[in-house]
């Protein structure tokens, strides 16, 4: 499966953003997908993962309370909606396909996005 990042951008502390992420293929639905982050200078950091029907989340200490992961498999998309933003979630974010659900692990995720840049003023 192909994915394809978009959404980011600049917002001040305290704004808004939602991130997609679409899917190429018919297999969407066979994979949970995830978001991580990646700041500069930093190891990539697990965001949120949704399982296959979206019936299952969950999210990084973090971010709990103020992201939110959903997926749309009619459109073959994962979103992250994102509020409250904070400077500290500056980063480039990505997402993310695995056969498995529940891991915060990057290397248990088998397919990548190309990210998609967030830069949070203050």
């Amino acid at each position: 499966v192909q994915l394809q990042a978009s959404g980011g951008g600049l917002v001040q502390a305290g704004g808004s953003l939602r991130l997609s992420c679409a899917a190429s293929g018919r297999t969407f639905s066979s994979y949970a997908m995830g978001w991580f982050r990646q700041a500069p200078g930093k190891e990539r950091e697990f965001v949120a993962t949704i399982s296959w029907t979206g019936g299952s989340t969950y999210y990084a200490d973090s971010v709990k309370g103020r992201f939110t992961i959903s997926r749309d498999n009619a459109k073959n998309t994962v979103y992250l909606r994102m509020n409250s933003l904070k400077p500290e979630d500056t980063a480039v974010y990505y997402c993310a396909a695995s056969v498995t659900y529940g891991s915060s692990l990057y290397v248990d995720y088998d397919y990548w996005g190309q990210g998609t840049q967030v830069t949070v003023s203050s």
